[in-house]
């Protein structure tokens, strides 16, 4: 019986480092259980795969097609946006909620779970003041997370994304997990293990600095199944692993808003001698997010313009292919919130969201760690110039990137995989006809979630 449910997104997990058993806690739980391929949504990216996983659907259907957003109607581009009423369709704690009250369900660290119809919920929200940033996390029941600190110590933002992002993030958010099953022993508890994603980034998917996070997030593992057992639920909980993606070595960025501006596309406003975009009169900008992009067109442009942008990137160096409306329809992201077209870069690249042509007429923010006022994802946050004491500007410091699903691009090798510690008939719903395993659909994996309760 499984009477707890514990979903654990473990990012960058690749079924390479299963074959190469050196993390041992995960290796056991494959023995007791199964473990499959994983084939994921596009893009992949976290808060697209998390939003299907939880809600069985597509980003045509749920809406979360990147990381990021983009207003039309405000002409404003957030990214890491938090409020759980951005996904369009009901998750697992909607819907395990529609059918038993009595369920708890718990969500730490997932995105968009703020105000989430969740029982316990835990979330990063930092609260800016006039005197400086309070790195606070939302929680429910409220007071939760200050009680939680008392025990464990408080949370540090730093440590989760930045120039000083680490494995002590997914430290405190695996003590903070363990603390809420003694405490509430939740139904369904979803969970998160963040910090292979910084070193993947900075050094690569196959650098010494990657095998000993793989081995820390191990580790959090045999720490997770020590506790189940201690306090007598083990037998009757199912945990299940899975990789939202994989990475890709990279060697640089293609400057996509650059790229239109060049061409006149996009257009800029000068205030005080800094370069800020002007998208009220651009044709025609990309919201960046890894390895694909968000291209956004004018409205009322008319489809000679739309199919021209689509030729001037198809032939841009790095990129792979730009998909338009048929395209994405077959990639299951033809959703309103979606780009006229998307820019897949090739493996070896990803795309930064650069708009100048000389550094000193950026603005001051693309110096500093803000994820919301830049349009589009900055992976060189995660650096730091040691004699300016900013973010640097060097796209080439990027080592790896990810948001081509292998499903969909093999070539890549970089096999997202689920695992689970029960054995269950997803495989055999799986086998091809030679006896084979396939990949296990995230999509169906999350409907299979759904089901158990």
């Amino acid at each position: 019986m499984n009477k707890h449910v514990i979903l654990l997104n473990i990012v960058g997990l690749e079924k390479s480092h299963i074959e190469k058993n050196f993390l041992p806690h995960i290796c056991e739980m494959i023995k007791e259980g199964e473990y499959s391929n994983l084939d994921t949504v596009f893009p992949a990216v976290t808060c697209t795969t998390q939003a299907s996983i939880l809600s069985g659907s597509y980003p045509s259907e749920h809406g979360i097609i990147s990381n990021g957003l983009f207003d039309r109607s405000r002409y404003e581009v957030s990214f890491w946006e938090q409020s759980s009423s951005l996904v369009q369709r009901p998750r697992a704690f909607d819907l395990i909620k529609n059918n038993t009250e009595s369920i708890t369900t718990a969500m730490l660290f997932w995105q968009n779970s703020l105000y989430a119809n969740s029982d316990i919920v835990m979330t990063p929200k930092p609260l800016h003041f006039d005197d400086g940033m309070v790195m606070w996390c939302y929680s429910k029941p409220a007071g939760y997370y200050e009680k939680l600190a008392e025990e464990i110590g408080e949370f540090n933002l730093t440590t989760y994304w930045g120039p000083f992002a680490s494995s002590k993030s997914s430290q405190w958010i695996m003590d903070s997990t363990i603390a809420t099953i003694k405490k509430y022993k939740p139904n369904l508890l979803m969970s998160y293990i963040p910090h292979i994603d910084y070193s993947a980034q900075r050094f690569g998917k196959n650098s010494s600095q990657v095998l000993n996070d793989l081995k820390k997030a191990d580790e959090l593992v045999g720490n997770l199944i020590d506790v189940c057992k201690q306090i007598n639920i083990y037998d009757e909980t199912r945990i299940i692993i899975f990789s939202d993606y994989g990475f890709n070595d990279v060697n640089d960025a293609i400057p996509l808003n650059k790229i239109l501006r060049d061409n006149n596309l996009l257009s800029v406003r000068t205030i005080k001698n800094k370069e800020y975009l002007d998208l009220e009169n651009s044709i025609a900008f990309a919201m960046v997010d890894h390895q694909i992009a968000h291209i956004y067109i004018k409205p009322k442009t008319n489809e000679v313009i739309i199919s021209k942008v689509k030729h001037l990137l198809e032939n841009v160096s790095g990129i792979d292919i730009v998909l338009d409306n048929k395209e994405k329809q077959i990639q299951n992201i033809d959703h309103e919130r979606s780009g006229e077209l998307i820019a897949v870069s090739n493996n070896d690249k990803w795309f930064s969201y650069y708009w100048w042509n000389e550094n000193d007429k950026a603005p001051n923010f693309t110096k500093t760690v803000d994820i919301h006022r830049k349009p589009g994802y900055d992976p060189l946050e995660l650096f730091l110039d040691p004699t300016t004491k900013t973010i640097p500007y060097d796209t080439s410091l990027i080592k790896g990137s990810h948001g081509r699903p292998s499903n969909i691009f093999p070539s890549d090798n970089n096999d997202q995989i689920y695992i689970s510690n029960r054995k269950t008939e997803l495989l055999n719903k799986n086998k091809s006809n030679n006896g084979k395993n396939n990949p296990i659909n995230i999509v169906d994996l999350g409907k299979h979630i759904i089901k158990l309760f």
